[in-house]
């Protein structure tokens, strides 16, 4: 395995535009979907497949797994011993081939890249929770490059199997236990549908001490209503919700500004010329910009996270008038695995590992407090 694969879509991304040259920039939509695409018409996978969450091998991660990948811990720092807060992290997507709409659960190389990914997103929550990560047939990348009936039935299939992992949770733990969701890319896909159908108006959602809906635009006004928390606004503020995309500079967010404009929100409303969501993760407060020195730590991760560095100051961050957040030049240590247009969309999470702990341990206090 080379050193710094930790990616899950850009080896596929570089291979293309290596072997398309010219071609890429006239035809890259054309060659992605040629690529990632299933042909075949979607058909569910067989009801024998689906994950039983009342048992610890349908989890990535859970308290009382022995060989839990979120329990990664940097150098200089220590998982909770007794966590008072039960965090539900759903992860991305892993699963790139296009041979299906969505990934069985024993795919080996997708299996691979969840653990890297628990290990250093998820792991950020250790130090104030205890984890639950749940494995689901997560719809294929190719999904997300079409928008045609296959591909919305492989997403809503696989946030099944999410909704019925956290009915699973929340039966698995105390009833008065505070809970902290994250999720990333799909992942954060199918919570925010997740906050609208399990959390919205009903009694947990007054056990949230934060949402962290990273990797995945949310409109404040045709998606954040219907999720039931508020935006963030600032730093120890519990029971809201946190977003951002991070970009190097010069940006171009145009492949997802243009599906934005296309689609509608939560709410039913469309979510073109609408303010997207964006909190800067160093400060915790979507107005304040942050320089380098403000970043605790910037997770640079290695092929399996047995020798990541933690590196301070690494990057500075603000939220730009469109939404974004903007990371100022692309960072050394993060090799190739950008995506286009200066995309740091794999490392949502790791360019600000630290404050994101320390944004959660805030949080979390406050929430006891409150």
């Amino acid at each position: 395995m080379p050193a710094r694969r930790f990616l899950y879509v850009i080896a596929g991304v570089i291979v293309l535009l290596l072997a398309a040259g010219i071609g890429w920039n006239l035809f890259q939509d054309r060659l992605l979907r040629a690529a990632f695409v299933p042909s075949a018409p979607f058909a569910p996978l067989a009801d024998a497949t689906a994950p039983d969450y009342a048992g610890a091998a349908a989890w990535l991660a859970r308290p009382d797994l022995p060989d839990d990948p979120s329990r990664f811990v940097a150098p200089g720092f220590a998982r909770a011993e007794r966590p008072d807060v039960a965090v539900f992290y759903v992860p991305p997507t892993s699963y790139l081939k296009s041979d299906r709409w969505n990934a069985p659960l024993d795919d080996a190389e997708a299996n691979e890249k969840l653990r890297l990914f628990a290990s250093s997103q998820a792991s950020a929550f250790n130090g104030m929770g205890a984890i639950w990560a749940p494995r689901y047939r997560q719809a294929t990348l190719g999904a997300f490059l079409t928008a045609d009936a296959n591909a919305t039935a492989a997403i809503d299939f696989a946030y099944q199997d999410v909704a019925r992992a956290f009915d699973a949770f929340l039966a698995q733990i105390p009833q008065s236990r505070p809970i902290l969701l994250a999720g990333h890319s799909q992942g954060a896909l199918h919570l925010m549908r997740l906050m609208a159908e399990r959390v919205a108006g009903k009694p947990v959602a007054h056990r949230i001490v934060a949402a962290y809906v990273v990797g995945w635009p949310v409109s404040q006004t045709a998606d954040l209503p219907a999720m039931g928390l508020p935006a963030c606004t600032g730093p120890n503020e519990p029971g809201c919700v946190l977003s951002w995309q991070s970009f190097a500079e010069p940006a171009d967010t145009h492949l997802i500004t243009d599906i934005y404009a296309a689609t509608h929100g939560l709410t039913g409303a469309a979510r073109k010329g609408t303010p997207m969501l964006c909190t800067n993760p160093i400060t915790g407060a979507p107005a304040t910009a942050a320089l380098p020195g403000a970043n605790l730590g910037a997770l640079v991760p290695d092929a399996r996270m047995q020798n990541a560095e933690l590196k301070p100051g690494l990057v500075p961050a603000r939220c730009d008038a469109s939404g974004f957040l903007m990371i100022g030049v692309a960072p050394k240590g993060y090799g190739g695995y950008v995506l286009p247009g200066g995309n740091f969309h794999v490392f949502d999470y790791a360019l600000f590992w630290a404050n994101i702990r320390a944004d959660a341990e805030a949080r979390a206090k406050a929430f006891m407090a409150r």
